[in-house]
């Protein structure tokens, strides 16, 4: 057996009772809370409602184990590929870690067969727009393969009688980089129309998603989450980007130089918290085959994150474009239009821009502050 079985309990809030992954004394899911396929989950081979968190290495996936975790009552099981490095957040020690390759069709196909989720979380990707530039093949060989993986998988794990009737509840984390350039506000209805090699290989991915679920009858919910930043993100993602710089020029370790992209482009930016609270509510309340859109129905330049850190900053500095950090191809504005989800999954940001950016920037000083601690032992007491 690839797996060690270990039963987690989630903690349980009784407030949320009608949010939460809430189970009635069969152990299944409840009606109101998984509509699609409640009632055939009773055949699954397990009481309690089991999770899995592809990618939970990376930086969303943390976030998303703890809003399972605060909501809910199950066990909570996570992707990571050992190559990748350690995860920008701490580990979660409530969720288990499996090392896997999701490129490796029979690895994948045993992982589920031993673990039987009823949810499934499709996080892992590459999902650098500068990285899907420099080098576009392994973007879209990487963020097709796993999907299509995973996907097999969970027909081979109906096919074996295995879980619940219906197979496992799949969620597939889109993006609004499908969208490009598209009429704004912008709801589901809008055209695909990608504008780089990431947004390309997601636009693939959701199809074959969408197409493999027809074939296959899988239970599968997509989402759109717009751009989504908090604590934990790596500096590839350009608040992060800045963060970093700031608590590096505050520490004296560069000299006092943002250096940055275009400035001008406006982005409706959400906290990564509200985004997983968006796919927890999916998989609750979603409606299989939908499409739901995440974001704030805001757009913010990113000018405007850049002065947020600066004014915070404790040290003066100033600002340089620097043109290796412009990107072709780049979208001037998005906007969300996240009625949808609003309506059928109850689902609303709640955490402000401005606490958001706090976080991250305390979150870089930490994060440098604890390698300057790393690099020089001799200097802490």
């Amino acid at each position: 057996m690839l797996l060690a079985w270990a039963w987690l309990k989630w903690p349980v809030d009784p407030k949320q009772a009608g949010r939460r992954l809430q189970q009635p004394p069969g152990g299944r899911p409840s009606a109101a809370q998984s509509p699609s396929d409640a009632g055939d989950r009773a055949g699954s081979n397990h009481d309690t409602l089991r999770a899995l968190i592809t990618g939970f290495g990376g930086f969303v996936g943390p976030h998303l184990a703890a809003e399972l975790r605060a909501h809910g009552d199950g066990e909570l099981w996570g992707t990571v590929y050992q190559e990748a490095g350690p995860a920008p957040v701490a580990a979660d020690p409530a969720c288990r870690t499996v090392p896997v390759d999701l490129r490796d069709g029979p690895a994948v196909r045993e992982l589920l067969l031993d673990l039987q989720p009823d949810w499934i979380f499709h996080l892992a990707a590459q999902s650098s727009v500068a990285a899907s530039w420099q080098d576009p093949w392994p973007t879209l060989e990487s963020n097709v393969r796993m999907q299509l993986n995973l996907l097999d998988a969970a027909r081979a794990l109906r096919q074996a009688g295995l879980g619940s009737a219906s197979g496992p509840r799949i969620i597939v984390a889109s993006t609004n980089e499908v969208y490009g350039d598209a009429p704004t506000p912008t709801d589901e209805a809008a055209p695909l129309d990608p504008r780089n090699p990431y947004a390309v290989s997601k636009v693939a991915q959701e199809l074959l998603a969408a197409q493999c679920a027809q074939a296959w009858d899988l239970d599968l919910v997509r989402v759109r989450p717009f751009s989504h930043i908090g604590p934990g993100q790596d500096d590839r993602f350009v608040a992060a980007a800045f963060a970093r710089q700031v608590a590096e020029i505050e520490a004296g370790l560069q000299e006092p130089v943002v250096r940055v992209g275009d400035l001008s482009a406006r982005r409706d930016f959400s906290d990564v918290r509200d985004i997983v609270g968006g796919y927890r509510l999916a998989a609750a309340h979603g409606q299989r085959g939908r499409v739901y859109n995440l974001g704030q129905g805001k757009a913010l330049p990113i000018a405007a994150i850049l002065e947020h850190f600066v004014a915070r900053a404790s040290r003066p500095l100033r600002i340089e474009v620097d043109p290796a950090r412009l990107r072709p191809a780049e979208v001037p504005l998005t906007l969300c239009d996240a009625g949808r989800a609003a309506a059928e999954l109850g689902w609303l940001p709640a955490i402000p821009l401005t606490r958001t950016l706090d976080e991250i920037l305390d979150d870089w000083r930490s994060r440098v502050a604890a390698a300057g601690r790393a690099a020089h032992p001799e200097r802490t007491t």
